[in-house]
């Protein structure tokens, strides 16, 4: 059996030419997946290209660093900057505070939840978690995520850690191949969180592109899907969108890549499609047993307004 590949595209809701961008892709066949903010600027945009769309898988990019939080400020003091309206601006600012044990797990379960909630509410059957900045690969994140999904119909999350056949390609910079090392020191413990551990919520092998973000081209796509091993159920993290005068107004690093990924899934991805044994492409929402379900016309998504805390 060839491996099960899903290509997903964050910041979906980020800005209307990420969305555009995450639309034409999909209906290109070279993109199945996309996970959406409740906080971006352009969700609305989002949920009808989402449900104009019905094969595209979306998830949930919950966001813990940078932006205004969806649940009331009041309700997660612990996720907050220095103003007590907006949340940490820094990931090393949230890292650190999250190590020292500054910040509560029923604060991100909080506004995890409301951000969940929110596409519930929209209609968005949600197909997955993941987490801006990879936030979820601490345990302190991935422990109330995982609670949230079980508790919210959600199977999946993202395995925020990139598989070991990828370090051999030395894509990215040594700087980020550093500290993705250093990182996956964590692996083992999100691997051994409960829900994950017994199968209630079903992750991946392993998730590529983390280490090339920014520097995802056609080169490096095309030698990292040739590496892909035999069998198996891996991601593609992306970013692709357009480099536009929205994009301008976001504080991001990742601009002029954004046209580069999206060139390069265009071109790349049918040309490993056309090759033997090529990867069978799905979305989150195909695994596990409430993959099963939907196959069959049976799953029915939470609305938005069970309660769950």
């Amino acid at each position: 059996m060839p491996p099960r590949l899903i290509l997903n595209a964050d910041d979906f809701g980020l800005t209307r030419g990420i969305n555009r961008a995450i639309a034409e892709l999909h209906q290109a066949g070279v993109l199945t997946s996309a996970t959406l903010m409740a906080t971006g600027p352009a969700f609305d945009d989002a949920v009808a290209i989402a449900r104009a769309n019905p094969t595209l898988g979306v998830g949930c990019h919950i966001t813990l660093v940078d932006g205004i939080p969806i649940a009331h400020p009041q309700s997660i003091p612990s996720l907050l900057g220095g103003d007590a309206k907006t949340l940490r601006s820094s990931i090393v600012d949230f890292t650190q505070a999250l190590l020292r044990g500054e910040i509560r797990e029923d604060d991100i379960e909080r506004e995890a939840l409301a951000q969940l909630q929110k596409l519930q509410r929209a209609g968005i059957d949600v197909t997955h978690i993941d987490t801006h900045k990879h936030t979820h690969l601490f345990p302190a994140v991935g422990r109330p995520l995982l609670h949230l999904a079980e508790r919210t119909s959600i199977g999946a999350i993202r395995n925020p850690f990139e598989p070991a056949w990828t370090n051999k390609l030395g894509h990215g910079t040594l700087l980020r191949r550093l500290a993705l090392k250093l990182v996956d020191r964590l692996q083992p413990r999100f691997l051994r969180l409960p829900q994950i551990l017994h199968g209630h919520v079903i992750t991946t092998d392993g998730t590529f592109g983390i280490s090339a973000t920014g520097d995802l081209n056609p080169r490096t796509l095309a030698e990292t899907l040739a590496a892909l091993p035999p069998d198996g159920v891996f991601e593609l993290c992306c970013h692709p969108g357009y480099n536009d005068t929205d994009l301008d107004a976001i504080p991001t690093r990742l601009r002029a890549s954004r046209d580069t990924e999206r060139e390069a899934l265009l071109t790349v991805v049918p040309q490993i499609m056309s090759q033997p044994n090529a990867p069978q492409l799905i979305h989150y929402g195909n695994l596990g047993s409430l993959g099963a379900l939907r196959d069959l016309g049976r799953f029915q998504p939470n609305t938005g307004y069970e309660k769950v805390l």
